[in-house]
């Protein structure tokens, strides 16, 4: 195997790996709820995660200046409320219906930008909305066609991540994206501490299990998938790093029909399912079939 094939394999197991983790975090986060209110989560979960990014990447510490706090702080608001709002939501539904109601965010991106930079959606953005919407339905709808409140808070959240996504990339440009990521963890664990002083009450201790769940968060799914993520994303193409990230609610789903027993019924594997071809449509537009289809 050549460098550059064995440098495009590792880029691409890099981000897999993200993918499991963040995957994994979900049930994680489920289990912690019996522990802590969400915010408290929050708060523990980014500041370990800000203070560990911190240490790694010490010497752009210097480079903070106004700027970068102002950047950092837009960013961070939006950040933080669909954290937030996405780990309220998870207290009333399952693992798995959580990632795959958030995963709906890379479907609204392009409609965010369409009011931002009037650039209009194409076919694709529409196509994957219509079938998005569709696996919605067939997962959050009750018989009598309402909604529980968690999978209600989840379907929003994916609206907050979709506008942190679209500040991302109108506040990063010319920026350092870890510098920038660092700062954002700072002001979600500030938000969220003050979140958590006025909503929550705050255990006296914590059983070993949270603990555990804590640094899980913090560590693997905080500090080492961002730093995965990066290292993925810069040796591989934008189509295929899409494909593997988005399969961070496939591993969920797998985690959770695992660990937490959901049960997945036809109705939920069907509304699952085209919410992943949503997402995959939108992100991909499917130049990965057109370029085998000319080769």
């Amino acid at each position: 195997m050549d460098k550059l094939k064995k440098t495009n394999l590792t880029s691409k197991l890099a981000l897999f790996g993200a993918s499991i983790i963040w995957g994994s975090s979900f049930i994680v986060v489920k289990n912690s709820m019996d522990s802590m209110g969400p915010n408290l989560l929050l708060t523990i979960r980014f500041t370990i995660g800000c203070i560990l990014l911190s240490l790694i990447f010490y010497k752009k510490l210097k480079l903070i200046n106004k700027d970068y706090l102002k950047r950092g702080a837009i960013i961070g608001v939006f950040l933080f409320i669909a954290y937030s709002i996405q780990t309220i939501g998870i207290t009333d539904t399952t693992p798995g219906k959580n990632a795959f109601l958030t995963a709906i965010y890379c479907v609204i991106v392009p409609y965010l930008y369409w009011i931002v930079d009037k650039n209009k959606p194409d076919k694709y953005n529409i196509l994957a909305a219509i079938i998005c919407l569709s696996g919605i339905g067939l997962v959050s709808l009750n018989k009598d066609f309402t909604i529980r409140f968690g999978d209600s808070f989840t379907l929003i959240s994916g609206f907050f991540y979709a506008a942190h996504m679209v500040a991302l990339s109108k506040l990063t440009k010319d920026r350092d994206p870890v510098l920038l990521t660092i700062i954002q963890f700072a002001y979600v664990a500030v938000f969220s501490l003050i979140a958590t002083l006025i909503f929550e009450d705050i255990p006296k201790s914590f059983n070993n299990g949270a603990i555990m769940d804590l640094l899980y968060l913090a560590i693997f799914a905080t500090a080492v998938a961002l730093l995965l993520q990066s290292i993925g994303q810069k040796r591989t193409k934008p189509t295929e790093a899409s494909i593997i990230m988005s399969l961070e609610a496939v591993f969920a789903i797998i985690f959770s029909v695992i660990f937490y027993k959901e049960v997945v019924t036809i109705k939920l594997f069907i509304g699952f399912l085209l919410i992943f071809i949503a997402v995959i449509t939108s992100e991909t537009k499917w130049t990965f079939l057109r370029k085998r289809k000319v080769k």
